[in-house]
């Protein structure tokens, strides 16, 4: 019987399918698009499937007895979806978040957290065996966020500088999932998963600046001047709730949780090991690496 990979070209889902690989696990990676199939190792299976058409799982599902859920589409066909995986996998484990955490960064409005609520208890209501995996902020947000502007040697215009967080490495994060696929004892398990420490945004700045070995200059926006200057480039609703989890964290360290090490007897990378692992990202434009 093999693991089914949703989201398997995405960058918690490829590294799932890495680990599963390693561990020797059967794993067959569902993707929207044929031509993924060169991105795989060549002993996984690729199957083509479109959330958004429930019908088009069957052939992924035949044969499956765990499914790794990673949901990125519009949430209409949510209730079909969770039904088919219930009924021909039996087992679930889902990519969610940690909106169930009592800590204020997690307790916002959130579009996304409300689908996952909705999808968790789908799940429950099922009758399927499942585990929730929740990662909190991920290192890797650091690229995308603060690479462009520290690749230009211009300073990192930022809130929040003091709003702290605990940043997960994305390869615990899948490591953590592949463990819950594969081995034993992780029925019914609920995740929270986290970076080692709690860190300001400032703070981790300061660390890829000493990574890099050149002082990198943080410059504090308001909220206000954080919404003009991501206007045209991030969706209103990100920013809002971005803006709203930063301030409600101010005065108090992250949630940290000791899953990396009790899931896989392994400590998770800190931030500054996920800076130097990456540190192409930061000194090289993406065309160039």
């Amino acid at each position: 019987m093999s693991v089914l990979v949703t989201g398997a070209t995405g960058r918690v889902g490829s590294l799932v399918v890495e680990n599963l690989t390693r561990a020797g696990v059967p794993v067959r990676a569902l993707t929207r698009r044929a031509e993924a199939v060169a991105t795989f190792p060549p002993d996984v299976e690729v199957v083509t499937g479109d959330l958004t058409v429930p019908d088009s799982l069957e052939t992924a599902l035949r044969d499956v007895s765990t499914v790794f859920l990673v949901w990125t589409a519009p949430p209409d066909t949510v209730p079909a979806v969770v039904e088919r995986l219930a009924a021909q996998a039996g087992r679930i484990v889902f990519l969610s978040s940690p909106h169930r955490t009592p800590h204020p960064f997690f307790q916002q409005a959130n579009p996304m957290a409300e689908l996952h609520d909705r999808i968790e208890r789908l799940i429950a209501a099922s009758g399927a065996e499942s585990t929730i995996i929740r990662p909190g902020m991920f290192a890797s947000n650091a690229f995308a966020w603060w690479a462009p502007a520290i690749r230009a040697g211009q300073p990192v215009r930022w809130p929040y500088g003091g709003a702290e967080t605990a940043p997960v490495d994305d390869r615990d994060v899948a490591a953590v999932a592949a463990r819950t696929l594969h081995g034993d004892g992780h029925a019914g398990g609920d995740h929270v998963v986290t970076g080692p420490e709690s860190l300001g945004q400032a703070e981790q700045v300061a660390i890829i600046g000493e990574v890099l070995g050149r002082p990198i200059e943080f410059q504090e926006l308001s909220p206000d001047e954080f919404r003009r200057e991501t206007a045209a480039t991030w969706p209103g609703p990100v920013v809002d709730m971005l803006l709203a989890a930063w301030g409600a964290t101010m005065g108090r360290p992250a949630f940290v949780t000791s899953t990396v090490l009790d899931v896989l007897g392994s400590a998770p990378r800190t931030f500054r090991q996920s800076v130097a692992d990456h540190v192409a990202e930061f000194v090289s434009s993406p065309a160039n690496r």
